[in-house]
């Protein structure tokens, strides 16, 4: 198997270089953060656009020209961050059957992706990643047995030592998005005299370039940080981020969070908007305190938390996986991939409906909207009714909506 038994290998990372593969939303965390910890573990790493539906007309030809890397790169790892159904199943399996590449999935949000998408594309990889404990065994009782425990972690080009608080120039801020209930609460802090400077998609600031963010959260006293986006609250990675690049963080609580940092002693939570202003007040007025609380942070990430661990563990996770398997290669199949692209097409009957759903979702939520609102109906029934089918060629969802 070539590179997969030696120390430095090829890797082939499959995500997208902007978050949700707009550029109009920024570098995505993925690009920023797995290609330079792989690179500084020494692997050759090349890149596959797979989120950016502009680059590609339909998602047989994403497949084709997916496959076609791998031929052209021949890596002994790819790793792969799966947003649904852009890969299919059946690519996947095409790689799996040539036994000398190890495909590793990194999962996101499992509280709510593991019933959608984890759980029917998990066996078609050689490695599934959670980064939630309680979801080890709900893999493990679908059969997806190669599941490693992870959780993200910092960039270690960002690292650096936090400033004092009398040094920083803004009291409290926020990076991220404005959706769930952080306009909610970011106002509420507002009205109460707290003023939030706030930076990302749906704030007055608009985004910023991604290596603003870590000067950002190092030049604030405190910052924010929001673990529910969709189901229950998450830890994400912006809870690794801040402290490593230095700044205090002040995070929404979640589960799991004290098995990696000292609550209290390296970062800070709240579980109410309550809470939240009566710990802002606190740190506002105990500069002290709150450069400890930074300064241990940063340490503790430092030492355990950043991308260059996850991923060496990771990766000999992965290679372990592959030490049992019969040591064969077999040249990727053209025809094999014909087969399966034929029953991508859009037949007469799917026509009919998606032309009909538009028209409706479209008197609904104007021309502007229609489109997506149609696809996300497709795409929702599609996964509880055909399941595992929904992520392979012939799913509706690709079928149907190949721009989107």
């Amino acid at each position: 198997m070539p590179d997969i038994n030696l120390k430095y290998m090829k890797i082939l990372c499959v995500f997208g270089k902007y978050q949700y593969g707009n550029p109009l939303f920024g570098i995505g965390t993925e690009y920023a953060a797995f290609i330079p910890a792989l690179k500084n573990l020494g692997h050759k790493v090349k890149h596959f656009d797979s989120w950016n539906r502009s680059l590609f007309d339909n998602y047989a030809k994403l497949n084709s020209a997916f496959l076609k890397t791998v031929e052209n790169t021949l890596p002994g790892i790819i790793l792969v961050v799966q947003m649904n159904y852009e890969i299919w199943t059946d690519t996947l399996q095409i790689i799996k059957d040539r036994k000398d590449i190890a495909t590793i999935c990194w999962t996101t949000d499992d509280t709510w992706k593991y019933r959608e998408v984890s759980r029917y594309i998990g066996r078609a990889y050689h490695v599934m990643t959670t980064t939630y404990p309680e979801f080890v065994g709900k893999y493990r009782k679908d059969g997806i047995n190669n599941i490693l425990l992870t959780q993200w972690a910092a960039n270690s080009k960002t690292l650096k030592e936090p400033l004092p608080a009398a040094k920083c120039r803004y009291k409290v801020s926020f990076v991220g998005a404005a959706h769930g209930i952080r306009k909610k609460v970011i106002g509420k802090m507002k009205r109460s005299g707290i003023n939030v400077f706030c930076f990302g998609e749906g704030w007055p600031a608009g985004p910023v370039d991604a290596d603003q963010i870590p000067t950002i959260m190092r030049d604030s006293l405190i910052s924010l940080g929001f673990t529910n986006s969709k189901g229950i609250n998450q830890i994400k990675a912006r809870t690794f981020e801040v402290p490593g690049a230095g700044g205090f963080l002040l995070t929404q609580y979640a589960k799991g969070l004290e098995r990696y940092y000292e609550i209290g002693n390296e970062i800070e939570t709240f579980s109410s908007i309550k809470e939240l202003k009566e710990k802002i007040c606190f740190y506002l007025s105990n500069y002290e305190k709150r450069d400890l609380i930074a300064r241990q942070g940063f340490q503790k990430t430092l030492c355990e938390h950043t991308y260059e661990k996850r991923l060496n563990e990771v990766i000999d996770f992965a290679i372990k996986s592959m030490e049992n398997l019969p040591k064969r290669k077999n040249i990727i199949s053209d025809t094999s991939f014909e087969q399966i692209s034929k029953t991508h097409k859009l037949d007469s009957h799917l026509k009919i409906i998606r032309k009909l759903l538009v028209f409706v979702c479209k008197l609904i939520w104007k021309n502007s909207k229609g489109s997506r609102a149609a696809r996300r109906i497709i795409y929702e029934l599609s996964w509880r009714f055909f399941g595992k089918k929904t992520y392979s060629a012939s799913g509706w969802p690709g079928r149907m909506f190949p721009e989107q």
